[in-house]
């Protein structure tokens, strides 16, 4: 008997049921659809506003026909069917190749283990310069894109810019920025206390849920936060608004008091403040 001709059959239900009337076994069982219902709710989440979701409308639709096919007995179509969901699997891990690296490493961002320490600099400074430079560029609608390293090295995006190894200072962080330069057009990238590179290409993100009034910047920015777990700063040239992009995370019109706060605590500035970034963003801190 098929697979699902055993899901429509009360007698493979009724040997299920049996199997796990004992507490332990009734517990186990919960346990393992909660962990179930877990997964596939992240992964619509993850994959909800992508191009992604019509893909895997496809995929549904296949396998709805699939099961029609199954009950109405048509043979040759079943068979045809098979066929291709056995080596659909292969095409699906090829196809969605750059959905599950990237889907991999925001896992491995949600535990420390194997992850090295973070390089622990004095922030008191380094805070004042971006808040002066991203005033400064604000005011005037100078677009800017600052990826600010974590945990994770962005190397690999470092590399597509031109290296600087400078110190991190409002000046220079203004005049990178100043349009009509040759280093205006592309990200910064800093780590620890010295801006590596400048003109660096970032990921762009292909979430289609983003509004039409950001720009490739801001598309920039939401994508080195889906790839890595740095900090992106954004100046809008067209509006002069100030953006923070962290964890896949998209937040608009950050004020100055709340800039400050945000860098502060995560440039770890106050090390007894125990809120994390994303506990402050459930508090209602940011405007989506």
């Amino acid at each position: 008997m098929s697979d699902i001709n055993q899901i429509f059959n009360p007698q493979f239900w009724s040997e299920i049921i049996q199997l796990n009337l004992t507490p332990w076994r009734l517990f186990i069982s919960i346990v393992d659809i909660a962990v179930v219902t877990y997964f596939i709710y992240r992964i619509m989440r993850y994959v909800q506003g992508s191009k992604v979701v019509t893909l895997v409308r496809g995929v549904l639709l296949f396998v709805l026909i699939r099961i029609i096919s199954e009950i109405l007995g048509l043979t040759t179509v079943t068979w045809l069917l098979n066929q291709v969901i056995t080596y659909g699997v292969i095409a699906g891990v090829i196809i969605f190749q750059p959905e599950i690296r990237r889907a991999l490493e925001q896992l491995g961002r949600t535990t420390n283990i194997l992850r090295p320490a973070a390089k622990i600099v004095d922030s008191k400074d380094y805070v004042q310069a971006y808040e002066k430079a991203l005033d400064y560029m604000a005011k005037r609608k100078i677009g800017a894109l600052i990826s600010i390293a974590k945990t994770q090295s962005l190397e690999e995006f470092s590399n597509t810019g031109i290296p600087l190894n400078s110190d991190i200072s409002s000046e220079l962080l203004i005049n990178i920025f100043i349009p009509n330069t040759p280093l205006h057009d592309g990200a910064v990238i800093v780590e620890g206390n010295k801006i590596i590179s400048a003109c660096a290409y970032l990921p762009l993100t292909d979430k289609s849920s983003i509004p039409k009034a950001f720009g490739t910047r801001h598309r920039a920015a939401i994508g080195m936060s889906e790839a890595t777990d740095a900090l992106t700063l954004v100046v809008s040239e067209e509006t002069g608004g100030i953006s923070i992009t962290k964890n896949g995370e998209f937040y608009s019109e950050v004020s100055k008091e709340k800039l400050h706060e945000v860098l502060t605590l995560e440039l770890g500035e106050k090390k007894e403040d125990k809120d994390s970034f994303l506990v402050k963003i459930k508090k209602g801190w940011f405007k989506k």
